[in-house]
């Protein structure tokens, strides 16, 4: 690592977080489009990876996309800049090892290597194997926990519920 830069980040796994190129996507605010940034390429790549190693990157605002909904209605979709999607692909690589760890092996949401159709398979076979059902719906959840408690037990001001 330099003596300049804040983080250790290969140059490599900038140039390979720019995988997000298969997954096309339209441009974020700065309007840059995959081939516009391919155009130069070398030096974008060389950009992000600066500034992540050396702790001065800034995300750029996220477009929002209004997206219709089939029962009505719209969602925001919020869509990075290309430079963004990068980032936010090496920074992944870097966090996912050490964060996948401490996962549960019951947990399947944005896991890699897992899926919705592997929690239901897992569900199938545990009806099967037990005569009771959990149910849980977290809508309104976090309107409904005593935050007062949480403060007690956590033994903080706030446990970000708040």
């Amino acid at each position: 690592m330099s003596a300049t830069k804040q983080f250790a980040i290969d140059k490599w796994l900038v140039y390979e977080a720019y995988q997000v190129k298969a997954n096309a996507g339209s441009a974020g605010v700065d309007k840059q489009s995959i081939e516009d940034f391919e155009k130069d390429l070398k030096r974008n790549l060389y950009r992000i990876w600066n500034r992540m190693s050396s702790g001065s990157y800034f995300p750029p605002p996220v477009k929002a996309v209004a997206i219709p909904k089939k029962t009505g209605g719209e969602r925001i979709l919020g869509v990075p800049t290309v430079a963004d999607r990068v980032a936010q692909m090496v920074a992944k690589r870097v966090i996912e090892p050490s964060i996948e760890a401490k996962f549960l092996p019951d947990s399947y949401g944005y896991r890699s290597g897992k899926s919705a159709l592997d929690a239901v398979g897992v569900t199938r076979e545990r009806c099967w194997k037990h005569d009771w059902v959990l149910e849980f719906d977290i809508k309104g959840l976090f309107d409904n926990i005593d935050h007062g408690n949480c403060q007690q037990r956590c033994r903080v001001k706030s446990c970000g519920l708040l």
